[in-house]
C-alpha cells in the first residue's frame, strides 16, 4: 500500500458526476492531511495495519516552539483520505504506465473502506473522496509538507 500524505491547512474533493453533468463536495477538511491511497494486488492487513499507523504516528505538526513534533492527533487535524490507484503506476518503460501492480477495483474498495474505517475509529475525524470516481481535489499545501509512504518500504 503506498500513500503520499500532503499537510495542508484545508481540503476539499469535489466529485464529478458527468452523465448527469452534476458535481458535489464529498469530503472537506480544515487543518491536517491529504491523503492519496494506492492499493497493490498483494496487500495484506499487515499493509493496512502500517500505513494506518504511520498516518496516526506522524510527528510533522509544530509544537509550541515550531518544531515538526506533534502528531495529526495531538494537533487536532483532520483527514482527506482519497483513493487513487495511478500510485502504481510504473513509467520505468514506454510512455504509458502500466497498472498491473494496482489492485482490482473489487480487491481495492474493500481494503480502501477498511482505511477508512480503522482511521476514524482513531478519532481522528476522517472525510473522503468517492472510489472510482472521477475527482477533483482542492488543497492548500502547509509548509509545504509532502511525504510518501510504501508498506512494502520500496522508499
Amino acid at each position: 500500500m503506498r500513500a503520499v500524505v500532503q499537510r495542508v491547512s484545508s481540503a476539499q474533493v469535489t466529485v464529478i458526476d458527468e452523465e448527469k453533468d452534476t458535481s458535489f463536495v464529498s469530503g472537506q477538511i480544515g487543518s491536517g492531511f491529504v491523503v492519496l491511497v494506492g492499493i497493490s494486488s498483494g496487500d495484506t492487513s499487515e499493509d493496512l495495519d502500517y500505513i494506518v499507523n504511520k498516518l496516526v504516528g506522524l510527528r510533522v505538526f509544530e509544537d509550541d516552539d515550531g518544531k515538526m513534533n506533534r502528531s495529526i492527533e495531538e494537533a487536532g487535524g483532520e483527514m482527506l483520505v482519497i483513493s487513487q490507484f495511478t500510485l502504481y503506476g510504473d513509467c520505468r518503460k514506454g510512455r504509458r504506465p502500466s497498472f498491473i501492480a494496482a489492485a482490482s477495483p473489487e480487491t481495492a474498495k474493500p481494503i480502501y473502506e477498511t482505511l477508512l474505517k480503522r482511521l476514524e475509529s482513531t478519532g481522528i475525524r476522517v472525510a473522503s473522496g468517492q472510489f472510482q470516481a472521477q475527482m477533483q481535489v482542492e488543497l492548500v499545501n502547509d509548509g509545504p509538507v509532502t511525504l510518501l509512504l510504501d508498506s512494502s518500504k520500496g522508499f
